[in-house]
C-alpha cells in the first residue's frame, strides 16, 4: 500500500499565504483560530491520519465488513481506531460550543477531512455522515432534539446517517414511499425501506441516529411533499442514555467494488418512532443542509485519494529502474534509470500534481467561504459568500470525483502491470474512487444543477462571485512581464467560458435538452477554469517570494514549474469542451431509443 505522508507544506502554504486562513480569528466566535492553533491542528490530524488510520486502510479492505444477526462488525482496529479519533475531539473540531464543540472553522475541518480521506475513506465514511448530521439538526432541529442529540453526536458518543434512497428512487426524491403516521404525543411511526445507506449498522458507537426522508399522510405529491424525521437506533432514556430498541433494523449490506470497510446498509423502518427535523413537508430544504456538506466532503474524498495516488506513483518512479532516459543515461552506475526520467511518466504525475495543489487551494477557499457566510458580522458579505459556495459545490463535487479517479487510474499506469497486482495498493485506490462520482448526487445530475439552477439564479448573481475575481485578476496579472506567460492562456479560456456561458443560458432558454446535452462539458470547462485561477494566484505568490529572496527557493520554482504545465498541458483542453458542447443536443439526441 503506498505510505501516506500528509502534505503539511501545501496545506499551509495555501492556508496561510494564499488565503490568510488566520484572518478568520477576526470573525465573531474563531477568536481563537490563529495560525499557531491551525498548524498544531494540522500537525495533530497528520499524526492520526499517518499512524492510526493509514495502517488500518489495507486491512479494512481485505476484511471489508460482516453482517451477521442484523448487526454489523467493522473490520479489525476501527473501533479502537474510532475510540482514538473520538477521544482526541476529532468529531467536534467545528461544531458548536453550546454542545460541546471546538467552533474551530470549517476551512480547518476541509483540511483534516482531507487528510483522512487519504488515509483511510472507508473509516473516514464514519465521521462524515455524523458531521452532515449534526449540520441538519443543528439548522433545522428543535431546541429539544438539539439539547439531546448534538452533544452526543458532537462527542462521537453516537453517530448519524442520511437515508434518501429507496429501491425505486434514487434521484428523483419524489418517489419516496417511507410513510410517517403521527403517534399524538408529538412523535411520528416511520415505516418503510431505505437501501445503500452509509454507515447504517456498525458497532463503532452506543447510538445511531438516522435521518430520514419520508411522507406524511396527505402530503403533496412529488419532492414538495417530503418530511424529514429522526429515528434513533436506541430511545434515549430520561437519562439520555440509550435505551429500547426502535423498530429499525438492518436487513444486510452491500457487497461491492471498493470501500469495504464502509458498510453500505439496507434499513428497514418498522413503525420505527421518529420526530420531525424542521417543518412539515419541508424535508427536501433541510435535508439539502446535510447533502450540500456531504456533497463538498465526497470532493475532497476525490482530492484525498488523487493525493494518495500520486504519492504512491511518485514514490514508485523514483525507485524503480528501466530504460534509459532519451537523452542519454541519469544513472550510469545503474543498470537503467528510474522511470521517472521518461516524458510519459513526467507527464502522469505532472497531470496528478497539478490538479491536486490547484483543486487543495479551490476547495480551501470555497471553506474560507462557508466560514464568511457562517460568521461575518455584515449581512451583504454573509450573501456573497453563501452564493459562491453554492456555485462551486456541484463544481467540487464532480470535477474533483471525476478527476480523481482519473488520477487514481493514472498512479496505476506509473506502476505498469505491478499496479495491477492487489498486494501493491494501487488498485484499491481505483475502486475507493469511482464511488464519490456516484453517490451524494451522481456527477452528471451536478452538471445539470450547475446549468439548470446555479447558472441563471439570481439573473447570474452567482456566476458573478466568480467571473468578477477572475476579471479583476486577469487585468492585473497580464499587464506583468513576469506573469503574462500564465495569465494570456487563462484570459483566453476565461474569455471563452463567458462566451460559452452566453451561447449555453440563450439555447437553454429555447430547449431544455440543449442545456442538458452541454451540462458535463460545461461543468469541466468551468473547473479548467477555476483551477487555473488558483494557479495563477498561487504562481504570483511563488513569483514574489522568490523575488524577495527566500529560504525555500525549491518549493516555489516548482510551484512556477507545475503552474506553467497546467497552463500548457491541462488548461488547453477548454477548446475541445467547447467545441464539443457548442456543438448542440443533435448529435446527442437524433438516435432513437430503439437504435440503441
Amino acid at each position: 500500500m503506498p505510505t501516506y505522508k500528509a502534505p503539511l507544506r501545501d496545506m499551509r502554504f495555501v492556508l496561510h499565504e494564499l488565503l490568510g486562513v488566520e484572518e478568520l480569528s477576526r470573525l465573531p466566535g474563531y477568536e481563537e483560530a490563529t495560525a499557531d492553533l491551525v498548524d498544531s491542528v494540522l500537525d495533530e490530524g497528520a499524526r492520526l491520519a499517518e499512524e492510526v488510520l493509514a495502517p488500518l486502510n489495507r486491512g479494512g479492505d481485505e476484511e471489508g465488513c460482516r453482517f451477521e444477526n442484523g448487526a454489523v462488525a467493522t473490520p479489525a482496529g476501527f473501533r479502537q481506531a474510532y475510540d482514538t479519533f473520538a477521544a482526541g475531539g476529532w468529531t467536534s473540531l467545528a461544531c458548536d460550543p453550546d454542545y460541546g464543540g471546538q467552533g474551530l472553522p470549517q476551512t480547518v475541518n476541509l483540511a483534516f477531512v482531507e487528510m483522512i480521506c487519504s488515509a483511510n475513506l472507508s473509516f473516514g465514511t464514519y465521521p462524515g455522515l455524523s458531521h452532515g448530521a449534526y449540520n441538519a439538526i443543528h439548522l433545522h432541529g428543535s431546541d429539544a432534539l438539539k439539547q439531546l442529540y448534538l452533544p452526543k453526536l458532537v462527542s462521537g458518543e453516537w453517530s448519524g446517517t442520511m437515508c434518501l434512497t429507496e429501491p425505486q428512487c434514487g434521484t428523483d426524491l419524489g418517489l419516496i414511499k417511507t410513510k410517517a403516521e403521527p403517534s399524538g404525543d408529538g412523535s411520528y411511526r416511520i415505516s418503510g425501506t431505505k437501501i445503500f445507506i452509509s454507515a447504517g449498522e456498525h458497532d463503532l458507537t452506543d447510538n445511531i441516529l438516522h435521518l430520514v426522508l419520508a411522507r406524511l399522510p396527505d402530503a403533496p405529491q412529488g419532492t414538495r411533499g417530503i418530511s424529514l424525521f429522526l429515528v434513533p437506533k436506541y430511545l434515549p432514556k430520561p437519562d439520555g442514555t440509550p435505551g429500547p430498541r426502535n423498530g429499525v433494523a438492518c436487513g444486510g449490506i452491500e457487497t461491492k467494488m471498493g470501500i469495504h470497510g464502509s458498510a453500505t446498509c439496507v434499513m428497514n423502518f418498522d413503525g420505527a418512532t421518529g420526530w420531525l427535523v424542521g417543518r412539515p413537508n419541508k424535508g427536501m430544504s433541510a435535508m439539502f443542509t446535510m447533502m450540500n456538506t456531504a456533497r463538498l466532503a465526497v470532493g475532497i474524498q476525490g482530492l484525498g485519494l488523487a493525493e494518495l495516488a500520486y504519492q504512491g506513483a511518485r514514490d514508485y518512479a523514483r525507485e524503480r529502474l528501466q530504460g534509459r532516459a532519451l537523452a542519454g543515461p541519469r544513472e550510469p552506475e545503474k543498470p537503467a534509470d528510474p522511470i521517472i526520467v521518461h516524458p510519459d511518466v513526467r507527464r502522469m504525475l505532472l497531470t496528478m500534481r497539478a490538479c491536486n495543489e490547484a483543486a487543495r487551494a479551490l476547495a480551501y477557499w470555497v471553506g474560507m467561504e462557508i466560514d464568511i457566510s457562517l460568521r461575518h458580522p455584515d449581512p451583504e458579505r454573509r450573501q456573497e459568500a453563501d452564493d459562491f459556495v453554492a456555485l462551486m459545490t456541484p463544481i467540487v463535487k464532480s470535477f474533483f470525483t471525476d478527476y480523481g479517479f482519473e488520477a487514481a487510474n493514472l498512479g496505476v499506469q506509473v506502476w505498469g502491470g505491478h499496479g495491477y497486482i492487489r498486494d501493491n495498493g494501487m488498485e484499491q485506490i481505483v475502486r475507493d474512487a469511482r464511488i464519490a462520482q456516484l453517490y451524494e448526487g451522481a456527477n452528471g445530475i451536478q452538471a445539470l444543477d450547475l446549468v439548470g439552477r446555479k447558472m441563471g439564479q439570481g439573473t447570474g448573481r452567482l456566476l458573478r462571485r466568480f467571473f468578477h475575481p477572475v476579471s479583476a485578476l486577469l487585468e492585473t496579472e497580464s499587464a506583468d512581464p513576469k506573469m503574462a506567460e500564465l495569465a494570456l492562456p487563462l484570459m483566453k479560456a476565461f474569455a471563452r467560458l463567458q462566451q460559452s456561458t452566453a451561447w449555453l443560458a440563450q439555447q437553454g432558454l429555447k430547449d431544455p435538452e440543449e442545456a442538458g446535452a452541454a451540462a458535463n462539458d460545461y461543468l469541466r470547462f468551468f473547473a479548467l477554469v477555476a483551477l487555473g485561477f488558483m494557479w495563477l494566484r498561487m504562481a504570483r505568490i511563488a513569483t514574489d517570494r522568490l523575488d524577495a529572496g527566500t529560504n525555500e527557493p525549491e518549493f516555489y520554482q516548482a510551484k512556477l514549474a507545475v503552474a506553467k504545465f497546467y497552463m500548457t498541458r491541462i488548461l488547453p483542453q477548454h477548446s475541445s469542451l467547447a467545441a464539443a458542447m457548442t456543438s448542440g443536443k443533435a448529435p446527442i439526441m437524433e438516435l432513437a431509443e430503439a437504435q440503441y
